[in-house]
C-alpha cells in the first residue's frame, strides 16, 4: 500500500474533523439594508425578482416570507451536533388555483451564522494513540492550516410552499435543497456534502401549533390598523424534519476519492431518508403582504416592491 503524503493526510483529517463539529452552520451574505417598522425582518425580500414585480393582485398575488431560529441541531449519519442561529427568506407568487411558486433572493435563501470549527484539528484530533493521527498532531503548528469552517448553502430555489402548513403541525412547509462546504487550506474549494444535482432536501415542519398574530401597516412599514399592508406572525414552535437522506462527499483534497472515503466513512455517508434529523427550536416565521391585493390590480407586485423600498432606511 502506497505511503500517503503529509499534506494527503492533513487532508483528509481536516475533512473528518469538519463533519464531526458543525456547530453554527450558515452562509455569509452582503450586508442587509434596515427596514422601518413591520417590514424590519423582511430584509431579503426578492420585490425586484420579475415574477414578483410580474404578479397583478388577481391571478397572481405576491408575498414576502421570512423564517428564523437562533438555535437548533442535526443530525447527518452518525453525527449530531447543535446549530447556530438562521434566516430564511424568500418570495412566494400564491396562484389562484392554490398552487404557488417560490422566488429565492439573489443571495440565496438560507442564511446563517458561519462556524469556525471550536479548537480546529488539534482540538479534536489530538493527542492520538493512531499513529497516523499522531503524526498529525506533531505537523500542525501553523494555525491557518488548522482552521476549518462549514458552511451551509442554498442550493437553487426552495419549493412546495405550503402556507396552511404554518400554521398547522406535522406537514412539511417548504422543501429547501442545500449543501455543506467543508473549508480548509487543506481540502481545496471544492469540498462538498451535497450538490446542486444531489442536494439535502430539509421539510421542516411545525411539533407544535405556533402562536398566530396578525398586523396592519402602512407601505413605509408604520403600523396602522387601516394600513394597506398586513404582517402575519407564526411564532414559537419547534420545527423538525426527520425524513432527509444525505448524499456522500465529493470533491475533498488532493486526493479525491481517498479523501471522500474518509469523510463518508468518518461520518456514515451516504445516510438513507430515517437516519438524518433536523430541529429549529422556537421558529419565529412571518409573511407580509398586501392586505387587499385586488385594489393594485393590475400592478400588486410593483407596489409591494414600491413599499418596501420605500420602507428602507
Amino acid at each position: 500500500m502506497p505511503r500517503l503524503s503529509t499534506r494527503t493526510r492533513l487532508s483528509a483529517v481536516a475533512a473528518l474533523t469538519a463533519l464531526g463539529t458543525l456547530a453554527s452552520i450558515g452562509g455569509a451574505s452582503a450586508a442587509d439594508p434596515t427596514l422601518n417598522g413591520q417590514w424590519a425582518p423582511f430584509t431579503r425580500c426578492p420585490v425586484d425578482a420579475p415574477a414578483m414585480l410580474a404578479a397583478d393582485g388577481s391571478d397572481k398575488t405576491p408575498q414576502c416570507v421570512v423564517s428564523t431560529s437562533a438555535s437548533g441541531s442535526i443530525k447527518l449519519g452518525k453525527t449530531t451536533v447543535v446549530t447556530g442561529r438562521t434566516n430564511l427568506q424568500f418570495g412566494v407568487v400564491q396562484n389562484a388555483d392554490g398552487t404557488s411558486t417560490v422566488v429565492a433572493p439573489p443571495s440565496g435563501a438560507l442564511v446563517a451564522d458561519s462556524a469556525t470549527v471550536p479548537g480546529g484539528l488539534l482540538g479534536l484530533m489530538c493527542p492520538s494513540d493512531i499513529p497516523v493521527i499522531t503524526g498529525i498532531c506533531q505537523t500542525l503548528s501553523d494555525a491557518r492550516l488548522n482552521k476549518i469552517t462549514a458552511t451551509m448553502e442554498s442550493v437553487g430555489a426552495p419549493y412546495a410552499f405550503d402556507q396552511t402548513a404554518g400554521v398547522l403541525k406535522d406537514m412539511p412547509i417548504i422543501a429547501l435543497p442545500v449543501r455543506v462546504h467543508l473549508q480548509n487550506p487543506l481540502l481545496g474549494d471544492n469540498c462538498y456534502i451535497g450538490s446542486a444535482s444531489a442536494p439535502i432536501v430539509l421539510r421542516p415542519k411545525n411539533l407544535d401549533y405556533p402562536a398566530f398574530g396578525m398586523s396592519f401597516f402602512k407601505g413605509d412599514g408604520t403600523a396602522d390598523e387601516a394600513g394597506e399592508m398586513s404582517r402575519i406572525d407564526l411564532t414559537g414552535a419547534p420545527q423538525n424534519d426527520g425524513g432527509f437522506a444525505v448524499p456522500g462527499a465529493t470533491g475533498c483534497g488532493l486526493n479525491v476519492g481517498l479523501i471522500n472515503a474518509a469523510v463518508n466513512a468518518k461520518t456514515g455517508l451516504p445516510s438513507a431518508a430515517g437516519n438524518n434529523s433536523l430541529t429549529l427550536n422556537s421558529a419565529q416565521t412571518f409573511l407580509a403582504g398586501l392586505t387587499a391585493p385586488g385594489t393594485a390590480v393590475p400592478d400588486a407586485g410593483e407596489v409591494l416592491a414600491r413599499n418596501w423600498h420605500s420602507a428602507v432606511r
